[in-house]
């Protein structure tokens, strides 16, 4: 029988037309191309949408005086939660670490391990995800409801570029600021880490601060403002890249706040594991 004799969806052949016992594999794998489709357009779109901000950067007189306002934004509002979350992480981390310890282990591995904590992983980490949710959801409301009200459509008639206008300036600012906000919690944590102990148990200050320098190096720092910059540009990218193309109305919005928080969490935990996988052997003292 002719295909021609089907009615034609999509320019294929309805699933209803085949056998009965053919049209579950069928559909599955349908739905599986589907899914593929899907996945390889939102990867296209994404590249075309970074290849946009590649030539965005090339108009400074558009997106550098907007630069600072967005490191306001993003660094200096968020600094007292930040700074918040470090210190009780911190605290936690210290306080857990004295009644772990085995017996007749020296108090100094509490400043090691707090150290080792908060500059490797929970610093960077812990930080990089309260400002997906925070500034990545603020970034995302703000150009999502700028598409539904057509004001990036405005920018666009008086010849602004919007990409330059309102994604690389937050894309600046996301690089820079974050990982000033990640030194600043680590030192928070550090800090507060040692005044818990000191004050709560029987840990003493040349204990805390011997643990501290124990096996130290300098990448550590550089380690941990990799991960941050990794974290602060993907947030920015992923968040300016969900808000710009939001659906009308506000239930658009929503809904691209809540999935571009997501995908930067997930995307953050991702490259935190990535990066520990290339560049945790160089830590080693």
């Amino acid at each position: 029988m002719s295909a021609s004799v089907y009615p034609r969806h999509g320019g294929r052949r309805p699933t209803e037309s085949f056998p009965l016992p053919q049209r579950a594999a069928i559909r599955f794998f349908r739905r599986v191309a589907q899914i593929t489709i899907g996945i390889f357009l939102e990867i296209g779109w994404r590249v075309h949408f970074l290849r946009e901000i590649m030539r965005a950067v090339t108009e400074p007189r558009t997106w550098l005086p907007l630069t600072v306002k967005q490191m306001k934004n993003i660094g200096v509002d968020s600094l007292p939660l930040a700074g918040i979350v470090a210190a009780f992480i911190g605290a936690v981390t210290a306080y857990q670490t004295v009644y772990q310890l085995f017996p007749g282990v020296q108090l100094s591995a509490v400043g090691w391990i707090v150290r080792q904590s908060v500059v490797l992983e929970l610093g960077p980490l812990l930080t990089a995800l309260v400002l997906a949710g925070r500034v990545g959801a603020r970034m995302t409301a703000e150009i999502g409801t700028m598409r539904v009200t057509e004001q990036i459509d405005a920018l666009e008639t008086l010849a602004y570029d919007p990409i330059a206008y309102l994604v690389v300036p937050r894309t600046v600012a996301g690089l820079t600021m974050v990982p000033m906000l990640t030194i600043l919690a680590i030192a928070i944590g550090i800090v507060f880490g040692g005044v818990t102990v000191i004050a709560a148990t029987k840990v003493r200050l040349t204990d805390y601060t011997s643990g501290l320098r124990l096996t130290f190096i300098p990448f550590q720092v550089y380690y941990a403002l990799i991960k941050s910059t990794l974290f602060g540009t993907s947030i920015a990218l992923i968040c300016s890249y969900e808000g710009y193309v939001t659906e009308t109305g506000a239930e658009g919005v929503g809904r691209s706040t809540a999935r571009a928080v997501v995908i930067s969490s997930v995307v953050i935990l991702l490259l935190d594991a990535l990066t520990a996988l290339y560049l945790a052997p160089a830590l080693a003292p």
